[in-house]
Order: C-alpha cells, then structure tokens, then sequence
C-alpha cells in the first residue's frame, strides 16, 4: 500500500538527516575543542617564554646593580668590569624625595691651590690645606724608607703600611696629599659590602652631582701589582682607565675584591684596625655602593721608619 510506504520512507530520510547533523555537530564541537586545547597550549608556551624573558633581564638588572656598569673594578661577578673610582652618589634633591634616603655625602669646604710645580711638604704636614694642584708632586720621599699612614675616621683609626719598594710613585702621591692635609674632611663615598671601601675624592665633579669623579687636578701613571696579589685589607688607587691615578684609593674587604684583575696600583695593606674599624666601615654600606652612613676621614698621619 503506497499510502502506508510513503510516510515509512519519508521517516527515514528525516532520521538519517538528523543523525548526520548529529554527527557533524559532534565533529564540530571536537574541532572546536582541539583548537581550544591547542590556543591554550599556546597561550600557555608564550606566557612562559615572556616569563622567563623577565627573569632573566630581572637578573641582568641586579647583576648591573652589583656592579656592571663597566667602570672597570666593582661587579663581583666580573671584578674587571667596574670601576673602584667614577662614581657618584645620592644627589641632595633625590635625598630630600626619598623619606628613608641615605645622608648627602659632599665634598668638605675647598682648600688651596698651587700652581706650576707642587713643592714637597713638610715631613710634620703643612698648615694649609690645599686641594687644588696643577702638577703631580715630585718625587719627595725616599722609596727605602718605610712610611706609615694613619687614618683617623668618624669610625675609629685604622693604619695602612705603605709599599713604597712595590709603587714608589704611587706611595710618593699619597704621601705628599696626606701631608698637604687634602684628605682631611672627605668622606667614603662609595662602600660595597664584600668588595671595597673606597673614598679620596675631596673636591666632587664640580657640578653638585655628588662624589666620585674628583681629583687633585692631575693624573699619573700606573704601578701594577702581578695576578694574585690583592688580598683582604690591601689598598689600592682607584682610576678610571690605564694611568689615570689621582687622589682616590679604596681598601679591599671581601673575596670579590681580592679577585680583581691587577689594573689597579697596589701601595700598602691595612696593618692596624682591619677587623673593627675598616670592617665596620664596610658594614654602613650597600650593594650599589650608597653608604647608609657617612663616614669620614678626619686625618692621616705619615710617619716614617
């Protein structure tokens, strides 16, 4: 019967339909699915790759705060890298932003000027203070002597032995600066905990931006230690390349500065006062070299033997 068949095959038609549909819905929302999983998967591969971008720049950031600043002698991860002398610290405007800011470390009241040629000093130190040279000094001690400086600090009093058989030159300058009186007044302004304490810089850049790049008016050349020999407590000139020593030294007091490459004229070792004052000294400051206190020299005292 026609009439009965006709709807039976119409039926059928509309169920395979449906589960076609069925079918390719299902499909659909698999495809669906997978490309969701792999978007994610995706989402997830960048999200740690831009991750791991920022620790590591995170931490080439605080390597460079340690000391990467290529100013040859201050990262601890590469003593060659920085340097023990151009530096600047905490001008007086950032420490007045900053309510916890470390103390404004400037230079003291200027001294003197000689021009021409720069006469030796007395052996007892001169009356004037000078701070201003047109010339480095002449030879004016007698490199087979030994000669002694001791440091009075705000912290206490330390005692360096002077090498003038290893860096006559550099023991010369010293000498001739502590007896015209230029370090008397003149803060540390750069202390990085387990690498140096370093200071010697009593005139500033001149241009109110803090400490660091001064001088006496004149530089002189090197005098280099072999490999190996800078140990804890030895000091050293600070510079700012090959044979530009001035008036700025600094005392080694950790495993990082001992590992320095010997760019740096080595003139004496701390005899006297390393573990409580120098150390104490080193203890004030930071891993950008900002000292949390001032410390300042208030003397250094030549004597000879």
């Amino acid at each position: 019967m026609p009439s009965d068949a006709s709807p039976l095959v119409v039926s059928a038609a509309v169920a395979t339909d449906k589960r076609a549909r069925q079918k390719a819905n299902r499909a659909a929302a698999k495809e669906a699915a997978e490309a969701a999983e792999r978007k994610a998967d995706r989402n997830q591969r960048i999200i740690f790759f831009v991750a791991l971008a920022a620790v590591v720049l995170v931490g080439a950031y605080l390597i460079s705060l340690s000391g990467g600043d290529d100013d040859e002698a201050a990262a601890p991860s590469e003593p060659t890298s920085t340097t023990v002398v151009e530096t600047s610290t905490t001008t007086a405007a950032e420490a007045e932003a900053a309510p916890d800011a470390p103390p404004v470390l400037a230079p003291p009241e200027a001294g003197g000027a000689i021009t021409g040629v720069t006469p030796c000093p007395a052996a007892e130190g001169e009356t004037e203070r000078i701070t201003a040279f047109e010339s480095a000094p002449p030879m004016c001690i007698d490199p087979t002597t030994t000669y002694t400086a001791v440091v009075s600090t705000t912290a206490g009093e330390f005692t360096i032995a002077l090498d003038a058989e290893q860096a006559p030159n550099t023991v010369n300058n010293f000498v001739v600066l502590a007896r015209y009186r230029y370090y008397e007044g003149v803060p540390f302004h750069r202390i990085i905990p387990g690498f140096v304490v370093q200071g010697g810089d009593a005139i500033g850049d001149g241009a109110g931006a803090g400490l660091g790049r001064g001088g006496p008016g004149y530089r002189f050349g090197d005098e280099l230690p072999e490999a190996g020999q800078y140990d804890l407590g030895s000091v050293a000139m600070a510079n700012s390349g090959p044979d530009s020593n001035g008036s700025q030294f600094f005392i080694i007091t950790g495993d990082d500065g001992a590992q320095l490459q010997p760019a740096y004229s080595l003139f004496g070792t701390v005899t006297a006062g390393y573990d409580d004052v120098v150390k104490g000294i080193e203890a004030v400051g930071s891993s950008d070299g900002t000292p949390m206190e001032a410390v300042i020299i208030e003397s250094v005292t030549i004597t000879e033997s």
